[in-house]
């Protein structure tokens, strides 16, 4: 885009105390992209509240377990408190595009960004129409009082609220978390607010070893950076096609990005297929392939063809054999030592191994 266009867009990353390191390493072949803190600054980072007396807490196994990022909507903050805001702006940069770096479909979108301009708004949701697979993602809603926007995350529900909530022809809308800033704007609210935009805290409730569900439990306080809509007079979104939201945070997206639902661009966005008009499969998988070494495990082979697959669902130890093909909503389900699903087509139905 900067050769085409003859223009400096800047590419920048808010890493993790745990991402940093490897992030770096990985681009540091990429010289284009500057370094140090042209190319990154460091979110801030908080200590894990032990949940049965919210002291901080403590896991002498690995000391670092003790810590988390606090969300991405530690992106306004840490932006402030690095300096990174002052010097874009001192630099003349005006907008910012933001997505989750997961967000595989997220791009710079020259129309996306001439609209924002256009709009004078100070903020710019992009969001996307609901399926079942986004039933439990923020979605778009409206202040009662105010009718400003705002964005409503799961861990903001009430569990009595939990099916209102996932109802996808009630809120019809989620949150892409592709976020357009007027960073002017945006300097402007932390001047208005003592250097501080007002998000709502979110209390998820985790295990101090992500990997050991019997490790202690506690409480990890979060922001999002898409509830910062509800910040800025003004604040708008935008309905964008599905193409600009394909994100890998579970090992079920993953499973699903990886297999034929999806194809990757000429100019390299991955995005699904037209076959799926826009509706991506639904995977549900064991909790046993909650972190990606597992999930290898279950599909040594690739994953089966998902381009005709609605909804699949795996419960139990199991491996997927080459040339499985899946088509509707199937079950896999195994009680006993691992077994391997044989290659073939699989239709609507649910597979006891």
């Amino acid at each position: 885009m900067n050769k085409q266009f003859k223009t400096k867009v800047k590419f920048m990353l808010m890493n993790s105390f745990a991402t940093s390191a490897d992030t770096l390493e990985a681009l540091s072949s990429y010289e284009e992209l500057g370094k140090g803190a042209d190319l990154e600054f460091v979110q801030n980072k908080a200590p894990k509240v032990t949940a049965s007396d919210l002291s901080p807490a403590t896991w002498e196994k690995e000391p670092g377990h003790e810590w988390c990022p606090p969300g991405h909507g530690d992106l306004y903050p840490a932006m402030l408190g690095s300096g990174t805001l002052d010097k874009l702006l001192k630099k003349g940069f005006k907008y910012m595009f933001v997505s989750n770096s997961d967000n595989l479909g997220a791009t710079m979108d020259l129309k996306i960004l001439t609209y924002f301009a256009n709009s004078g708004a100070p903020f710019m949701m992009e969001a996307a129409e609901r399926t079942a697979a986004d039933s439990k993602g923020g979605h778009l809603a409206k202040d009662k009082a105010t009718g400003n926007l705002l964005l409503r995350e799961s861990a903001q529900c009430p569990k009595e609220d939990e099916k209102a909530f996932q109802d996808t022809e009630r809120y019809k809308f989620f949150n892409t978390n592709n976020l357009w800033v007027d960073l002017q704007a945006l300097k402007a609210e932390f001047k208005k607010n003592d250097g501080l935009l007002p998000l709502p805290v979110m209390k998820n409730n985790k295990t101090v070893d992500p990997r050991d569900k019997a490790s202690t439990l506690v409480l990890q306080l979060e922001t999002a950076m898409g509830a910062a809509i509800q910040c800025f007079e003004g604040s708008t979104a935008l309905v964008v096609p599905r193409s600009r939201f394909a994100p890998v945070k579970t090992t079920g997206d993953l499973f699903a990005l990886r297999s034929d639902a999806y194809t990757l661009t000429a100019d390299f966005r991955i995005t699904l297929k037209e076959e799926r008009k826009n509706v991506p499969p639904t995977i549900k998988l064991d909790d046993m392939y909650k972190f990606v070494d597992a999930m290898e495990k279950l599909i040594p082979n690739g994953p089966p063809s998902l381009i005709d697959c609605k909804k699949v669902v795996v419960e139990g130890d199991m491996t997927f054999a080459k040339g499985v093909i899946l088509k509707g909503e199937v079950t896999f389900k195994n009680s006993g030592a691992s077994k391997e699903v044989a290659a073939g087509t699989y239709e609507d139905k649910t597979v006891e191994l």
